[in-house]
């Protein structure tokens, strides 16, 4: 809404985040879909045709349009939307449907990253998407996590959903208690989930030698690093 996101173009209806209830259905969508059923959905799209698809990549289509992105969104009282795009479960209630997409795109960075039970990770940003990355981490993968953040409360989160250690970088030296939390050596993994030139960087500069960075967040401004890292520690940088 602060018109700072430089995937959306405008005017634009908002809303990927999906809950919702089939009120009607198509004469071709199979029976396992049926009128009163909570489902979610995944907003994005597929040409099937960029070197994306070819390689089965169909996440990052390059011509993809996100619902509340690039194309109206959900937040209307009608959706129509193809069946092939409906995710359901039974035992999933409205609100947890809704975080199925956001808590996804933590657990598809911590994919990203080879995230292992041997890793230290660190991640910034204790949002929806960092809590998602830390609980991927922490409960899926078994790593020892290392939470970054400015606010209490979202550090409190990041503990009930998995984090080892918690940092508060406004109030203590983040490189120190890095340092102090992995013996010098730095996290394995680090995955940014926060967006600011800060963060991207530090995200490199803190990361061990032939560790693994991840980017989430979008950073609003150029960002500039020091490269030699880049080499001297053999980083593999995955978005």
């Amino acid at each position: 809404f602060r018109g700072l996101n430089p995937m959306v173009t405008y005017p634009r209806i908002p809303g990927h985040e999906i809950a919702a209830e089939i009120v009607a259905v198509g004469a071709e969508v199979p029976e396992e879909y049926s009128p009163g059923q909570p489902v979610t959905a995944l907003p994005y799209t597929a040409c099937g045709q960029c070197s994306a698809c070819l390689t089965g990549r169909t996440n990052a289509c390059r011509s993809n349009q996100t619902l509340g992105v690039q194309r109206d969104g959900a937040m209307v009282e009608y959706l129509a939307i193809s069946w092939e795009k409906l995710i359901t479960s039974p035992h999933l209630s409205e609100l947890e449907l809704a975080l199925v997409e956001p808590l996804s795109v933590g657990f598809h960075a911590v994919d990203r990253g080879r995230v292992s039970e041997a890793d230290t990770v660190l991640v910034f940003g204790c949002g929806m998407i960092g809590l998602g990355a830390i609980s991927a981490a922490a409960l899926d993968r078994n790593a020892r996590v290392i939470a970054v953040d400015v606010d209490a409360v979202k550090l409190d989160l990041a503990k009930q959903c998995g984090a080892t250690h918690i940092i508060n970088s406004a109030k203590e030296s983040l490189t120190e208690a890095v340092e102090q939390l992995t013996n010098g050596h730095g996290p394995s993994a680090v995955i940014e989930a926060v967006g600011l030139p800060q963060t991207f960087q530090a995200a490199v500069n803190l990361a061990a030698f032939a560790g693994r960075v991840v980017y989430i967040g979008y950073a609003k401004e150029p960002v500039s690093y020091e490269t030699k890292y880049f080499v001297m520690k053999e980083l593999d940088i995955h978005g």
